[in-house]
């Protein structure tokens, strides 16, 4: 089966493309994205902010999976950068879902990114995918980018919106930037440590991703977390305890803001996320236990032999 993807040379694109039989790629550098794959992909160039993705891309493709966007922990939150992380997912999505909408024949479904930033800060209270959005910088954003992914139902194509916490995986994503510190012992928890982290595996979120194509019966909002959130204070304790290092050193709140600005707003809110709906649809998570995840994910990645993967079908 042939799927359609964007943001294909993230952290996560890259470990979905190994589960992809016949992976299609919009990148808006195709050499360099061919270069960093590795592999004999078929690539077509897209520059999200300045045009519609060309309808070649499209030709036989079952499912597109919508990753693409600006990062959201790379530098200060100034004016400008706000505008281009909403402006990336917000206008990419757009011109994505015009370009599906006037294709002869259309993809089934849209399996497109989103955060659990959509929820905001909100403490203690657990939070499925019936909660109601927050009103933080983030949350705003996500509400426009599922909008605008949602529009695809216009044209007859299913929409699933994930709503993704923090990753956890070998080689990238957040433990890139948590582990130095911690395997020097000057690791500890951010602030009082009380708020709740939505993690999730990387092998899950690409999990679920594939589950959200392959069931008909998901449409809308997909939380892609663990069903066992954890504290900061029990995310930093157990992951000193995987690296058999201390974790003594608590980050102040203040300081926080001080070096990263807006963004530090982001690591300190409190969000009590679940996946009701990834259980109640059957999935099964390869990864439900935060230290069997942080195991595997300090684990050097592997490599993986050019065309493994298992193919990735579509019921709806």
């Amino acid at each position: 089966m042939r799927a359609l993807v964007t943001g294909a040379t993230g952290f996560v694109g890259r470990a979905l493309l190994r589960e992809i039989a016949e992976p299609v790629i919009l990148s808006r550098d195709p050499f360099r994205a061919k270069r960093q794959l590795g592999r004999d992909l078929e690539v077509h160039g897209w520059d999200p902010m300045l045009q519609p993705p060309p309808a070649e891309a499209f030709k036989q493709v079952v499912a597109v999976f919508h990753l693409a966007g600006e990062p959201v922990a790379a530098g200060r939150w100034t004016a400008e950068r706000m505008r281009q992380i909403r402006e990336s997912r917000v206008l990419g999505t757009l011109r994505l879902v015009e370009a599906m909408a006037r294709l002869d024949e259309r993809p089934r479904v849209l399996v497109s990114a989103s955060a659990v930033g959509y929820y905001g800060d909100r403490g203690d209270t657990e939070l499925d995918e019936s909660a109601s959005p927050g009103n933080d910088f983030l949350a705003e954003v996500c509400q426009a980018w599922e909008e605008t992914a949602g529009r695809a139902r216009e044209a007859g194509i299913r929409v699933v919106c994930l709503r993704i916490g923090v990753v956890l995986g070998p080689g990238g994503g957040a433990l890139a930037k948590m582990l130095p510190p911690f395997r020097l012992g000057l690791g500890g928890r951010l602030a009082s440590g009380r708020q709740w982290m939505p993690w999730i595996h990387l092998d899950d979120v690409v999990g679920l991703f594939r589950h959200a194509a392959m069931h008909s019966e998901i449409d809308g909002p997909l939380n892609a977390v663990s069903p066992q959130p954890a504290t900061n204070r029990e995310f930093t304790r157990t992951l000193a305890r995987v690296l058999r290092r201390p974790a003594i050193l608590p980050v102040p709140g203040p300081m926080l803001r001080l070096a990263l600005g807006g963004f530090a707003d982001v690591l300190l809110c409190s969000q009590r996320v679940l996946p009701k709906r990834a259980i109640e649809t059957g999935y099964t998570f390869r990864y439900p236990q935060l230290e069997d995840a942080l195991a595997a994910a300090i684990r050097p990645p592997q490599p993986q032999a050019e065309g493994t993967g298992s193919k990735v079908r579509t019921s709806g």
